[in-house]
C-alpha cells in the first residue's frame, strides 16, 4: 500500500530587491528636463548619473554627491526649496550621482560588498570624466555631503579629479571626527553583530515587530521625544551608534514622514574602513596589497598637497555625527598646508542632514554655498 502525504506548505521566500535598476527619483521638474544617464563605474557596477537639462549650454555645471545610504533625492526634495532649485535659478546646470552607497540601489543590502576605495577610485572619477565629456571647458564644481565629500577628498588627494573650480564639502572632508561614544558603539557593534546581521535597517515597517532588527529599534527608542521608529533609529541614534542626524526641529512634516525612503539601511562590513579612517582622524585607504588600489594615498591628509580647487568646509553648529570635524580640518590644513585655498563656515543651529533637508536651508545654508561657487564661475 502506498501512502500519500500532503508536503508542508512551504514558507514563502522573503522579497530581497537585488536588481540594479534604480528606484525613481522624486522632484516637482518637468520629466522632460531630466535626464537619466545609463552608467557603470570603471569596475563594472551599476550607478546612476541624472543632468537637469536647462536649455543653456553655456551654464557652468555641478556635481552633487550624497551621502551614506542616502540618494540624490535629498537634493530634489518636491516639499521645500531644494539645492537643485537654488542652483538653477542662480545658472547652474545640476548633476546628481548615485554612488554605490545609494539607497536607490540595493548593494547595502544585497549587492557586493565595497569600501570606501572603490567610491574615490571608480565612482567619483568616472562621473567627473562623464560630466567633462559633456560639458566641455565649462567649470564644473562639486556639492559633496558626508561620506560622499569624505571619499571625494580621497579622490582630490589622489589626483583623480584634478581642475575643479570649487568643491563645498558638508560635514566631513579629511579630518573625520566622532564622539568617544559613537566609536565606541561602532566598534562593539561591528563584533557582536558581524554573525546575525549584515546591515542596520531605518523602516520598522518592512522588518516587523518579531524580527532580528526589534532590540536595535527598542534601544533607539530609549530617551527619545519622537514616536516615530525610523526617526528613533536616525535622529536618536544614527543607525545604533548613538550619535544624531539632524535637528529635529529643523525638518518639515513631510520630509520627517519621508524619512524612511530618504535614507537606507547602513551596511555593518562597511565598519572596518570607517573605523581605520576615524582611528587615523584622517582618510585613509582600506586595501594596502591590492595593486588596483595604487592610485589611492594611503592617508589622504599626507598627500593633501596634491589638492588644486578651492575649498569650502561647511557644517551646522549641531553636528551630532562628525563633531567639529570641519572646524579641525581647517586648522589643520593652515598648519600643514597654508598655500590651499580652504575656507570654513558654520551654520548655526543646524546639525548635519539638516543643511540640505532642513525647511530653512534655502534661507540659511544654500546662500553660503552660492556665495563660494558665484566667486568662480
Amino acid at each position: 500500500m502506498i501512502f500519500r502525504t500532503t508536503p508542508a506548505p512551504r514558507r514563502p521566500l522573503r522579497k530581497v530587491r537585488t536588481t540594479t535598476a534604480l528606484r525613481p527619483l522624486r522632484h516637482r521638474l518637468d520629466p522632460a528636463r531630466v535626464e537619466e544617464i545609463p552608467f557603470r563605474a570603471a569596475d563594472g557596477v551599476r550607478l546612476g548619473l541624472t543632468r537637469v537639462d536647462t536649455g543653456d549650454t553655456g551654464r557652468p555645471a555641478v556635481l552633487l554627491l550624497h551621502g551614506h545610504t542616502a540618494s540624490a533625492d535629498m537634493f530634489l526634495l518636491p516639499e521645500t526649496r531644494n539645492l537643485v532649485d537654488a542652483l538653477l535659478d542662480d545658472g547652474y546646470e545640476p548633476w546628481l550621482l548615485d554612488w554605490r552607497g545609494s539607497c536607490r540601489l540595493p548593494y547595502n543590502e544585497t549587492g557586493a560588498r565595497y569600501t570606501y576605495d572603490d567610491v574615490a577610485l571608480y565612482d567619483i572619477p568616472a562621473a567627473v570624466t562623464h560630466i567633462r565629456e559633456r560639458v566641455g571647458d565649462r567649470p564644473l564644481s562639486v556639492v559633496a555631503h558626508c561620506i560622499g565629500s569624505l571619499t571625494l577628498s580621497l579622490s582630490m588627494a589622489a589626483g583623480l579629479v584634478p581642475g575643479l573650480a570649487g568643491v563645498v564639502s558638508q560635514g566631513v572632508f579629511l579630518t573625520p571626527k566622532l564622539a568617544g561614544r559613537t566609536s565606541l558603539r561602532m566598534s562593539v557593534a561591528a563584533e557582536l553583530l558581524k554573525t546575525r546581521i549584515d546591515h542596520i535597517p531605518v523602516d520598522f515597517r518592512k522588518v516587523g515587530l518579531w524580527s532580528r532588527y526589534t532590540p536595535l529599534f527598542a534601544l533607539a527608542s530609549r530617551g527619545a521625544s519622537c514616536p516615530d521608529p525610523t526617526c528613533q533609529i536616525l535622529h536618536n541614534s544614527a543607525w545604533g551608534t548613538g550619535a544624531s542626524l539632524f535637528v529635529h526641529e529643523n525638518l518639515s512634516e513631510t520630509t520627517h514622514d519621508r524619512l524612511a525612503e530618504l535614507l537606507g539601511p547602513a551596511p555593518l562590513w562597511i565598519l572596518p574602513h570607517l573605523r581605520r579612517i576615524e582611528l587615523a582622524r584622517s582618510v585613509v585607504r582600506w586595501h594596502d596589497t591590492d595593486h588596483r588600489y595604487r592610485a589611492l594615498p594611503a592617508n589622504a591628509l599626507d598627500a593633501a598637497a596634491r589638492i588644486d580647487t578651492p575649498v569650502l568646509l561647511l557644517a551646522g553648529s549641531e553636528n551630532g555625527l562628525w563633531l567639529d570635524s570641519q572646524r579641525l580640518c581647517h586648522e589643520v590644513l593652515a598648519h600643514r598646508q597654508p598655500q590651499l585655498d580652504v575656507r570654513y563656515t558654520e551654520i548655526p543651529g543646524y546639525g548635519h542632514l539638516d543643511t540640505f533637508l532642513g525647511r530653512g536651508a534655502a534661507l540659511d545654508v544654500f546662500g553660503h554655498i552660492l556665495d563660494f561657487l558665484g566667486e568662480r564661475r
